[in-house]
């Protein structure tokens, strides 16, 4: 235990230094000729950045061309790519990363670019692509990246929890005074109160509307309501997914927890089973007529105008 305190505070230190050039401008970011909104945290995974991505995109998208940027994590693939250009796919999901070819999939009116060079990617989703606005994905520890606008998504473990590696802190919660907006995830299953000095607070609930079947169509919730169901999700946090299954009243026949972007390789439906999961697990596994992810919608009362006002300005 004080060996992970020990590698904390040097994590912790390291995490300051970084920061403090860049505040001092010793370490610059480089500015791209559209406007750019980044979607972050400061703990590792399972904060719901990825659906947050996705609900902008879609709304913002209604009036700008939106192109999402990522860096495309655990992708067999090198340098920046085009995953889909407005809507048409242009790569799969090894070579975009599982992420990048979720929102591919489920953007039919975006673009998605993945580059470990984010502002070489997003210069290219500009010039090549068109796009009048960006959405950075996971962008709040990229500051090679100017942004016009950073909101940062808030788990209520967050509040409590550590630095890497004696916890999943990122960085410590004071940096969010460099937050524009703080954005409190999975209200519908843990609600929380949260101020930080003056920021704008927003709440994040998810509405389960539908199910998606392995061709991405929507399906009634009630297909599978009234069955014994096998769930099974590798997130950051694959309890807040079984809460929201158990709330909804599915039948949960077994439960299997697996590892955050697990590859799903050897795993095997049975096909006197029915599955339930999660859009990003599904992408992973071949079509299946008894496998459905369940899917939702987000309501964040206030966030858009805020984003909308920020962007004109």
């Amino acid at each position: 235990m004080f060996l992970l305190y020990l590698l904390s505070l040097l994590y912790g230190g390291a995490i300051f230094v970084r920061n403090l050039l860049y505040d001092s401008g010793v370490l610059k970011s480089k500015k791209l000729p559209v406007p750019v909104v980044s979607v972050g945290n400061i703990s590792a995974g399972g904060t719901g950045k990825t659906s947050l991505v996705r609900y902008l995109a879609q709304e913002l998208g209604r009036t700008l061309r939106v192109a999402v940027l990522l860096r495309g994590y655990r992708r067999k693939s090198r340098g920046t790519l085009v995953v889909s250009e407005w809507g048409s796919l242009r790569a799969g999901i090894e070579e975009a990363g599982d992420e990048a070819y979720l929102l591919a999939r489920l953007l039919p009116d975006a673009s998605v670019v993945v580059s470990e060079e984010r502002f070489k990617g997003g210069l290219l989703a500009v010039e090549k692509l068109g796009a009048g606005l960006i959405i950075l994905d996971d962008g709040f520890q990229h500051r090679r990246l100017y942004r016009n606008l950073d909101i940062v998504l808030l788990r209520k473990r967050d509040l409590t929890d550590r630095l890497l590696p004696a916890g999943l802190l990122r960085e410590p919660l004071k940096n969010l005074s460099r937050a524009d907006a703080v954005v409190l995830s999975y209200q519908d299953v843990e609600p929380f109160e949260f101020e930080f000095k003056d920021k704008p607070v927003f709440k994040m609930f998810r509405k389960f509307t539908h199910l998606l079947n392995t061709r991405f169509e929507r399906v009634p919730l009630e297909t599978l309501k009234d069955k014994e169901v096998i769930a099974f999700a590798g997130l950051g946090s694959n309890e807040q997914f079984f809460r929201s299954l158990e709330k909804l009243g599915f039948r949960l026949k077994e439960k299997l927890s697996f590892p955050d972007h697990y590859h799903y390789r050897g795993f095997e439906l049975k096909k006197d089973e029915l599955y339930i999961t999660t859009p990003k697990d599904m992408v992973k596994l071949p079509p299946a007529e008894n496998l459905f992810a369940l899917d939702f919608e987000l309501e964040i009362e206030g966030l858009l105008d805020f984003v909308r006002e920020r962007v004109d300005g």
